[in-house]
């Protein structure tokens, strides 16, 4: 009966296995000591850098393309005869690569949901192997076992293929790296949205306000200035309306993520795509918001007009 059900959806085996691994719950109580440990490391300032906050975006599959792409090479390498000592060369510098790959890998894993971080377990068991198989192929080669070298070598671009065939899983089918804010500039119209009284936001306190159906965050200052971003965080859409204010700036409650009030940077990660930020007004009484964009990037949409002297909250940048 399933398998006849799942012919008429379409649905091939390789999705149901990946399907179900995302729902296995088995080992999560390893997946939660793992994390726990992962997140307790004392990496300062540079878990932002393995986050790839400086970059705009996960650092760790860029990484990745210099083990993956020193294997394949070795493999072309291995069909040749008399190149092993060429291809054990490139096999090397793809070890000496992973190391900071699965580092960074790692420090991304620990911030994901549950479902996430079962694919991505099985997706590091993988990779494991390709190093594990890679340094025995190595080692074949240091003692004249060419051919078993090459035997080696080729389990390892397998279990490789694996582990990347589950990240690109991780990535695109349950969007472990998307930025989860991308889509508010083309949900939310153009113009102000008014989206209630002053005296609806208490000033120090986090409001959560819908604009088309965006949920926003609202904080008003004690001196009255008014802040605006998406709710959603855009590490993985954590509400931000229940998190932390404090130092002008909003903690997601899920990850840890701290956004700037002000224009939405994201100070800290693990998220890293800032928040998009809404300009601000009163106007009798009342609080309206419009999605900040700058003008040389309205791609098509209407360019905003000029908040009227005395009216203004906060714009951003």
């Amino acid at each position: 009966m399933k398998d006849s059900r799942h012919r008429r959806t379409g649905q091939n085996r390789l999705l149901r296995l990946l399907d179900g691994l995302e729902r296995q719950s088995r080992a999560d109580s390893v997946i939660d000591l793992v994390s726990r440990g992962v997140r307790a490391l004392p990496l300062g300032a540079g878990r932002d850098l393995l986050h790839g906050k400086w970059l705009g975006h996960p650092v760790h599959p860029l990484m990745v393309q210099v083990p993956l792409g020193s294997w394949m090479s070795a493999a072309v390498l291995d069909l040749r005869p008399g190149r092993s000592r060429e291809a054990g060369l490139l096999i090397g510098v793809g070890l000496a690569a992973a190391a900071p790959a699965t580092l960074a890998g790692a420090v991304d894993w620990a911030e994901l949901h549950c479902p996430q971080q079962r694919v991505g377990l099985v997706h590091a068991l993988a990779n494991t192997a390709a190093v594990g198989l890679y340094a025995a192929s190595l080692v074949c080669r240091a003692t004249d076992r060419t051919r078993a070298g090459r035997g080696f070598a080729f389990l390892g671009l397998t279990a490789a293929a694996t582990g990347g065939m589950l990240g690109g899983h991780l990535a695109y089918r349950q969007a472990s790296g998307a930025n989860h804010a991308e889509e508010v500039p083309h949900v939310v119209s153009p113009g102000w949205h008014r989206i209630g009284a002053v005296a609806e936001f208490p000033a120090g306190q986090a409001v959560r306000r819908t604009v088309d159906n965006v949920p926003v965050l609202v904080v008003r200052e004690s001196g009255g200035t008014l802040h605006a971003l998406a709710d959603r965080c855009s590490h993985l859409a954590g509400p931000l309306s229940e998190g932390t204010i404090a130092d002008g700036c909003v903690r997601c409650p899920w990850h840890g993520s701290v956004f700037r009030l002000s224009d939405g940077w994201n100070v800290r990660g693990p998220a890293t795509a800032p928040q998009p930020a809404f300009d601000t007004r009163i106007v009798d009484g009342h609080v309206e918001v419009r999605l900040h964009e700058p003008v040389h990037a309205n791609h098509g949409r209407q360019t905003p007009q000029a908040v009227p002297q005395g009216l203004e909250g906060h714009g951003g940048d």
